[in-house]
């Protein structure tokens, strides 16, 4: 169970929250005693302790990249801060043992945001890593690295990158980021699902705290809840993360203004209003996705060299209700109506736009939902997801005919959601196995939700014989990690045998190479 503290505001402030004008360069933590515990059950902390959430970097660019922070004595009680501002001084230096500073500067965090903080830092060095920390008072943050990204059009030979979704905390531990925070990883992706709204269901691994989530209170409770995992925050602080949403942040299957329960358009409103407001004071994002009321700007671009152009999606926020009620069904009339959309028309020729100005080896698109139009029975009937992109049939067609025509050089798309691993060509039709493949869809199981999943092997056999375009299926818990280079991309598809309890083993269930000029993957 989490360590609830008490320690009264005015011990926080008597105990040192005045900043001194300079920090001295020489005064830093022992790295060794505060770098981050990544034991599952190593979940402590003192009253002295104000960066209890830890710390993240995010959105790099290649001169400027985000460091992240959120001071909480009482992390899910409110956070248990003082009301008024508070002054946080940031360090960004060239070596773990932040002796040789580069940039420093101080940010005021607010009771408005939670008491978080989003450092904007710039006048970096492209293509390099750089370590950060934090100070409040005498309060000292653990160190983190980050990175930037190449300058557009600069010559790369490899990105090392890694990609997950799904994190409910209730449904097992995050074994999978203990892994993930041993591998050499230059840029972490985020799909979706950071947390789950419901109220707590007894027998579980562990339960969460409080109700289920429709204030700006829940919501921020929750998300401390969730931060205060330690292998997460080692997984923060291993490399920038970039991250997208799906629904759970908000309200389960929601779409646009609609909930699943149907509650009244203002009352959702404001509890969308309330998720989106939390999520910002949480994420390691750039002020330009700082919500305005019940919207925010989380569909972005990012330019790795002269090696590949990713586009984040947001297929939750703008669009139409899942058609046929929702669930899995065949295509009803209006899950084929051509004016329905999971983008939304701007998003969605911001997308065309780009994909067909980018000059990158590679194109990928970083999303929420299954792409893949996966029949999930046999015979001659056919079911599909009502929430995923087959639910929105004749959007997700003119994709594939985009890709077809225009050929964007080697797209691969990143997906999340559905709590298991797939690896999928993507076809110009996909009611046609003969139609051309024009990309490649990777998709990655949970880090925990579902519980501790298994192979499926029967399963995987029908699905693969309903869908020949399906390479691989997999309903293991992990996430993949990944190594483009300008001929190829890998693809390593890491499981986790237990997630229900401590020291699970995590392995490497099945690996994929996608060859430059040549759409599908390929089993290693």
């Amino acid at each position: 169970m989490l360590r609830r503290m008490a320690v009264s505001r005015r011990r926080f402030v008597t105990g040192g929250l005045a900043i001194s004008a300079l920090w001295a360069t020489h005064l830093r933590a022992d790295h060794n005693l505060r770098s981050l515990d990544v034991r599952a059950d190593a979940l402590t902390f003192s009253a002295d302790n104000v960066f209890t959430l830890g710390i993240a970097s995010g959105d790099p660019w290649a001169d400027s990249v985000v460091l992240w922070t959120r001071l909480a004595l009482d992390p899910t009680n409110g956070g248990g801060m003082p009301p008024g501002p508070v002054e946080v001084s940031w360090q960004v230096a060239t070596d773990e043992k932040m002796s040789k500073v580069v940039k420093r500067g101080k940010e005021m965090a607010t009771a408005e945001w939670a008491h978080s903080v989003h450092a904007e830092v710039t006048g970096l060095d492209a293509d390099r890593w750089y370590w950060y920390q934090f100070r409040t008072g005498d309060h000292l943050s653990p160190i983190g690295r980050t990175r930037t990204l190449p300058k557009a059009g600069a010559r790369v030979d490899r990105l090392r990158f890694a990609f997950a979704s799904c994190q409910h905390y209730e449904q097992g531990l995050y074994t999978a980021y203990g892994a993930m925070a041993k591998e050499e990883l230059d840029v972490i992706f985020f799909l979706g699902d950071y947390i789950y709204e419901s109220a707590p269901i007894k027998d579980r691994p562990r339960l969460h705290i409080g109700p289920e989530l429709t204030t700006l209170e829940d919501y921020r409770n929750r998300y401390a809840q969730y931060k205060l995992d330690p292998l997460l925050q080692a997984a923060h602080a291993h490399a920038p993360w970039i991250l997208t949403w799906d629904d759970h942040e908000v309200a389960n299957n929601y779409a646009n203004l609609i909930s699943v329960k149907n509650d009244p358009r203002d009352i959702f409103l404001a509890r969308r209003a309330a998720a989106y407001h939390a999520y910002y004071e949480h994420m390691p994002l750039r002020k330009n996705s700082m919500p305005h009321d019940a919207y925010a700007q989380i569909y972005r671009q990012f330019q790795y060299g002269d090696l590949a152009s990713f586009f984040v999606l947001d297929t939750r926020q703008f669009r139409d209700d899942q058609p046929c009620d929702d669930g899995t069904k065949d295509l009803c009339e209006a899950a084929l109506d051509p004016t329905r959309t999971m983008m939304g028309a701007t998003q969605k020729q911001w997308l065309y736009n780009n994909l067909d100005r980018s000059r990158s080896p590679w194109n990928i698109i970083p999303q929420q939902v299954m792409m893949g139009a996966v029949d999930q029975v046999s015979g001659p009937a056919t079911r599909y997801s009502m929430d995923q992109w087959p639910g929105y049939w004749a959007e997700l067609h003119d994709v594939m005919a985009f890709l077809e025509r225009r050929k964007p050089s080697n797209p691969v798309v990143l997906t999340g959601d559905i709590h298991s691993n797939w690896v999928n060509d993507l076809k110009a039709d996909f009611r046609k196995p003969e139609s051309a493949t024009v990309g490649t869809e990777l998709v990655v199981s949970s880090i925990s939700s579902g519980g501790d999943g298994s192979d499926f092997p029967q399963r995987m056999t029908n699905v693969l014989k309903e869908n020949p375009f399906v390479k691989f299926h997999n309903s293991q818990r992990g996430y993949v990690s990944c190594v483009l280079t300008p001929k190829g991309l890998r693809a390593d598809y890491n499981v986790v045998d237990v997630v229900s309890k401590p020291d699970g083993h995590v392995t490497t269930r099945a690996s994929f190479n996608i060859a430059a000029g040549k759409p599908g993957a390929e089993k290693v």
